[in-house]
């Protein structure tokens, strides 16, 4: 297993064949490097809404992963329960004041330049949910994954709307199982 960890986003284009393994190596580098310095704790906020199809891959995420069976991994966004524009705020409240040692992973829809649609990104730091829509909303996440689910262009909100169901189920699954697997096997390891 590669131990390194690249500094800038990775870019994996769903796509390709190996798209699953390239994004599980990766996650699980974060998980071996990052949880034990956060006593192995992990938050989970898939940021977004079911209103828009092109926003609603971190609710879609949060769906399949609302049954993770691990004591020290908790979410935060699903379908039933999204963490939106008007409630992320209050949510972000709550999760520091619950678990303000815990390892964040942020995961959110963005648009972006045409060639990288179809991509998830995959890196360290914060994002800003609702900046490609101009919205002023804190910044979320020790990690981030984003899925780049169309263009960006001058009508962010139009291509929100008009983004393929089809194309953020695929990411949606590739996450919720690179999720899956990569806390199979770190849970593993520190048995």
């Amino acid at each position: 297993m590669n131990t390194e960890l690249s500094t800038k986003p990775i870019y994996i284009n769903i796509n390709e064949s190996n798209h699953l393994s390239i994004f599980c190596e990766q996650l699980l580098n974060y998980f071996l490097t990052y949880l034990p310095a956060h006593n192995h704790e992990l938050v989970i906020i898939c940021i977004g809404t079911d209103r828009a199809t092109g926003d609603s891959l971190g609710p879609l995420v949060g769906y399949k992963l609302q049954d993770l069976p691990y004591e020290k991994v908790y979410l935060y966004g699903t379908l039933d329960k999204p963490v939106h524009a008007k409630n992320l705020e209050d949510n972000l409240s709550n999760i520091l004041t619950s678990h303000p040692k815990a390892l964040t992973i942020a995961i959110d829809a963005c648009l972006g330049a045409s060639e990288n649609v179809g991509c998830l990104t995959l890196g360290e730091g914060s994002i800003k949910p609702g900046a490609g829509v101009k919205k002023e909303l804190p910044s979320v996440g020790h990690l981030h994954i984003t899925g780049i689910v169309n263009f960006s262009s001058l009508m962010n909100m139009v291509i929100l709307q008009n983004t393929r169901l089809s194309l953020v189920m695929k990411m949606a699954d590739t996450i919720a199982s690179g999720f899956n697997y990569c806390l199979w096997r770190y849970y593993k390891h520190l048995s």
